[in-house]
């Protein structure tokens, strides 16, 4: 039986906030549509107190704050990028085109062709996600992206010498130090300074997902991002302080991040409160991470690993780390995820900055429909389709019988064209 020591924000709550951001960032992007440039400049101003003659950096802009950033740190995004890069490229290789004669005569196939144009979001801030450069950037290219565009908020007045060193070694071909919803508009609306892009992707806060959502249509996007989630799975092998540490770990994104302990232990159980208070006393991040764990945190105790991996699928989280006896068992079982970590040794921050899975995943039970961001990401998948005199005639005559079921008098006429065409004469 499945009980739930803690519980997390009501439903209702989650939907109250969800209407009031939906409304503000419909008049944002309705701004940005109506009055382009002079918007987002606007825009800029009242939220990030930031201007500038053009909001795109120029190669010497880029090159100084290269410059400017430490070789140590320079080696540091070169190593996570090396990682993401070996991943996509082996997630590449699995896809392949496809061409098959189903019947003599008949050729079907399909190939992947990436987008043409992808506009990044990279969060700023409190936390300059330089993290999500790799994620986005490093994987549209190696997917074959021509046009690869990111936009960044400003930090203290100034570019983010880190994170554009990021995007730019990941290889983007634009950089604009840019924040919010107004970034995500003027990349998907476009303005008399910026080409429009075919595709939107990138986490970001929630005014940023709603902008997604609701440029969605006119763009494509990898995925509509919530705040994230966490979710462990420990049965009694799991030690307390690593709980905790992780949990925490997860929580200090945003005080509306949801983070999870789903454990057959009741000592467990019982004894995270606690440790959660005592590591919050010395956590530099405690004011956002102790309001997550408050109203947002959530302790369900099973009775056992099979009632574990049901409630698990039901979560849908984003992020779920198993910390028990034989993790692999969840990852032969469990259907409902973003990204699994397998065992104490790994962790959610090393898929967050590192290790070389991609850390842009779904949340809010999306895990039930969809993965995370990935090369395939960036392809279309189209197909495509050729036939012989002979082969044309036959699939005609099949064609005309079927279109002419469903009262298609011009599919028929066209199935019928061919076979007039194309078929044996008397």
């Amino acid at each position: 039986m499945i009980t739930t020591l803690k519980p997390g924000r009501s439903l209702d709550e989650r939907q109250q906030a969800e209407r009031n951001i939906r409304a503000t960032v419909e008049e944002i992007i309705e701004k940005v549509r109506n009055h382009g440039d002079a918007a987002v400049r606007e825009l800029s101003v009242e939220f990030d107190k930031w201007d500038r003659e053009s909001y795109r950096l120029s190669t010497s802009e880029i090159g100084q704050l290269l410059d400017s950033v430490p070789k140590t740190v320079i080696r540091d995004i070169e190593f996570a990028q090396k990682q993401i890069r070996t991943f996509a490229q082996a997630q590449k290789r699995a896809l392949t085109d496809v061409e098959i004669e189903t019947i003599p005569g008949v050729r079907l196939g399909h190939k992947n062709i990436p987008v043409n144009s992808v506009g990044a979001y990279v969060p700023g801030g409190r936390y300059p996600m330089v993290a999500s450069a790799h994620m986005s950037v490093v994987t549209a290219k190696v997917a074959g992206v021509k046009r690869m565009i990111a936009a960044t908020p400003p930090l203290k007045g100034a570019p983010p010498a880190a994170t554009v060193a990021a995007i730019a070694l990941a290889g983007a071909d634009e950089i604009f130090v840019l924040g919010g919803v107004q970034a995500i508009a003027a990349f998907a609306l476009g303005t008399a300074t910026i080409d429009p892009v075919d595709m939107l992707v990138g986490p970001g806060n929630a005014y940023v997902a709603e902008a997604k959502r609701q440029l969605f249509g006119t763009v494509g996007i990898d995925l509509l991002a919530g705040p994230t989630e966490t979710l462990i799975i420990a049965d009694d092998t799991a030690d307390v302080e690593m709980v905790a540490t992780d949990l925490l770990g997860q929580a200090e994104h945003g005080p509306t991040s949801p983070a999870v302990l789903l454990t057959t232990s009741r000592s467990l159980a019982q004894a995270l409160p606690a440790e959660i208070e005592r590591q919050l006393k010395t956590l530099p991040t405690a004011d956002v991470a102790g309001v997550a764990w408050k109203n947002c945190g959530s302790i369900i105790l099973a009775d056992s690993e099979e009632e574990m991996i049901a409630q698990a699928d039901k979560i849908g989280s984003e992020h779920v780390q198993v910390l028990t006896r034989d993790p692999k068992i969840f990852l032969d079982r469990m259907t409902n995820y973003g990204a699994l970590f397998l065992g104490p040794e790994t962790n959610v921050a090393f898929g967050d900055k590192v290790i070389g899975t991609n850390h842009t995943l779904p949340t809010n039970r999306a895990s039930r429909y969809t993965g995370g961001l990935w090369v395939g990401k960036f392809l279309k998948t189209v197909t495509y389709q050729s036939c012989t005199r002979e082969a044309s005639a036959l699939i005609g005559e099949y064609c005309s019988r079927l279109c002419k079921i469903e009262n298609f008098a011009g599919h028929q006429a066209q199935a019928d064209l061919r076979v007039r065409r194309y078929g044996k004469r008397s």
